[in-house]
């Protein structure tokens, strides 16, 4: 009977030792970080790995993720220069740098971090317009992600990025805004147009002059033309009057000369006859 309920004493000896030691036993996962505090006081900080704490003396205060987050924050009615009222939310990425700060630095850092987007919104908006507003977001990212940067600094966090999502104008002013663009498509169709008709005028009167001026061209080259055939057609004529004249000359000297001959010896025989009778009237 007393080994049996010495053995049961032991078992129950062993299993609450391993029940403490498992249950100071703390494996802290990748990208994470645990803040330890020891009798209220803060005593270290864990980060990845396996870790042992003094049951009832220490505790963890904070679980802390070293990942990049994203606070996506509701929107807020903010008051442009010229008073118009309209609704901006925004994004904000952040790491958190020091576990330390981010647990002892302020109650609730995702909710001080809102209300400082938030107040930091309305200043940057309230000096400027409603115009600046809509196309300065550039602008207003980097000026918010400077003073939220700064501000959060005390808090162990590490703002890396501010965007705006959406800016909301009144329905009246987004109306507005819709028939202004209109306006402006319809004069920018307009003036496409206009340029385009001008164009084409342009281009038909330059096909015009540059077929008047081939036309031109074209009878100037005409005239050359039939002005330099006529010309080559009178050569021609005088080479061939000229190759004409050279081969009637032979013919018209021999005939010359042939009349000549026969004109001499008539006049002879004339001679002799006249002589034949005068001798013959002599005799008698």
């Amino acid at each position: 009977m007393n080994a049996i309920i010495s053995t049961v004493f032991w078992v129950i000896v062993i299993a609450l030792v391993l029940f403490l030691v498992f249950s100071c036993a703390n494996i802290v996962p990748q990208q994470h970080a645990y803040v330890i505090e020891r009798l209220g006081k803060y005593r270290t900080t864990w980060n990845a790995g396996l870790h042992f704490k003094i049951p009832v003396i220490d505790r963890i205060a904070r679980k802390a993720l070293l990942k990049e987050q994203v606070a996506d924050f509701a929107p807020q009615p903010v008051i442009t220069k010229d008073n118009v009222t309209m609704r901006i939310d925004s994004v904000v990425y952040f790491k958190v740098m020091n576990p330390h700060d981010y647990a002892y630095g302020v109650e609730n850092p995702i909710m001080a971090m809102e209300n400082l987007t938030a107040t930091t919104l309305r200043n940057i908006i309230g000096d400027m317009e409603l115009d600046a507003t809509l196309t300065s977001r550039e602008n207003i990212n980097e000026k918010m992600l400077q003073t939220i940067d700064y501000a959060t600094d005390p808090w162990g966090i590490k703002v890396t990025r501010v965007e705006l999502k959406n800016i909301e104008p009144p329905a009246a002013i987004r109306e507005a805004m819709e028939k202004q663009m209109k306006a402006e498509r319809e004069k920018r169709a307009n003036i496409l147009t206009a340029e385009g008709e001008k164009q084409s005028m342009i281009l038909e009167a330059e096909g015009h002059k540059e077929s008047k001026v081939l036309e031109a061209e074209a009878a100037k080259q005409a005239t050359i033309l039939a002005a330099e055939a006529e010309k080559e057609k009178e050569i021609k004529e005088e080479e061939a009057e000229n190759t004409a004249k050279e081969k009637q000359a032979p013919i018209d000297t021999k005939v010359a000369a042939e009349g000549k001959k026969v004109t001499v010896e008539g006049k002879v025989t004339v001679e002799g006859k006249s002589n034949g009778e005068e001798q013959a009237n002599g005799s008698n």
